[in-house]
């Protein structure tokens, strides 16, 4: 059995193209308060005397496993997570969440499950759960099947805002430990483990970790020059902070696993005879959030209740990624 994230239905590159066709058309739509649009990890709005950072996203497939294992109270972590992780690149304070449920015929344990864990992913990223709209739609979805999806909104004062620019040759490259697959991937992972127990894909519904109370400190003081929320697409997210540098990651190919892989990394990539680069342009692979700092060492004294890898170093370059010596 050998896989690739598009045999499973899903298509890295044609997401990427349809962002670029998009581009044009979209910034019709934009006034003068417009500072960053479609293409960064969060988009930027001004109003007043600050910046509105605010992310869309899902849980995507991982509802699939969610549905199947009968698990609901952690879905919302992750529709929480995948919005406020990326509105964090840009530096901002996630002020308050709105999210959206889409079911053929509400189930009320349910949708409370699915509230609870939006809740918390509410109070780990410290901002308010304001509203949100519940739809019921028969016909549309199986049944014990829903959608969920949600907005972030956060605010960042013009000298706080984190857009890669200052990023210079030298700086340092760190990485913030995943919990697990996170919610991408999962069209793929879904695949590998369909003939597993129950009891064993469980364990694959591990929410995603959210980041907002291990870099506040580090906004606070300002320690940041640029920051990579790594989702789909893998490492290739870190040239989105800017591509103007090259990233040289001091781990080969070879040896990212041993480095970085978890048991549940290692049983994946085994069963679906996955090469190391497949895994990761398609899962986080074991990093969260990268973050690129001058000041390394104070830095990592005040991350806490994370782990923190030293990843490499930021060179001159034009966007890559390399992995010891090896382009990725």
């Amino acid at each position: 059995m050998s896989l690739t994230y598009k045999d499973s239905g899903v298509d890295i590159e044609k997401g990427d193209a349809l962002v670029e066709r998009i581009k044009t058309k979209v910034k019709r739509t934009y006034g003068d308060r417009v500072e960053s649009g479609v293409g960064g990890f969060a988009c930027l709005y001004r109003a007043g005397d600050r910046l509105l950072a605010a992310g869309t996203d899902g849980v995507g497939t991982k509802l699939k496993l969610a549905f199947e294992c009968n698990v609901h109270n952690t879905v919302g972590i992750d529709l929480v997570a995948m919005c406020i992780n990326d509105i964090l690149c840009t530096g901002a304070t996630p002020l308050f969440f709105m999210d959206y449920l889409a079911t053929g015929s509400l189930d009320l344990e349910v949708s409370e499950a699915i509230l609870d864990g939006i809740v918390e992913g509410c109070l780990q990223s410290e901002c308010a759960l304001i509203g949100g709209e519940t739809a019921e739609m028969p016909g549309m979805y199986n049944s014990g099947e829903y959608d969920l999806a949600g907005f972030g909104v956060g605010e960042v004062f013009p000298d706080q805002i984190i857009g890669g620019d200052k990023i210079k040759p030298g700086a340092t490259i760190l990485g913030l430990a995943s919990n697990g697959f996170h919610s991408n991937g999962y069209s793929l992972l879904r695949k590998v483990i369909e003939n597993e127990s129950i009891e064993f894909k469980k364990k694959f519904l591990r929410p995603t970790k959210i980041y907002w109370k291990a870099v506040k400190p580090l906004l606070e003081q300002k320690l940041i020059t640029g920051m990579s929320h790594i989702t789909g697409g893998g490492l290739l997210n870190i040239p989105r902070i800017n591509s103007n540098v090259d990233y040289h990651l001091t781990s080969s190919l070879e040896d990212w696993s041993k480095n970085y892989f978890d048991e549940q990394y290692n049983w994946v990539q085994e069963k679906a005879s996955l090469s190391i680069r497949e895994m990761l342009k398609t899962f986080n692979c074991g990093i969260g959030l990268v973050i690129i700092t001058d000041e390394p060492d104070k830095t990592k004294a005040l991350l806490k209740d994370v782990t923190v890898y030293d990843l490499g170093v930021v060179k001159e370059g034009k966007g890559r990624v390399f992995l010891g010596n090896e382009e990725f």
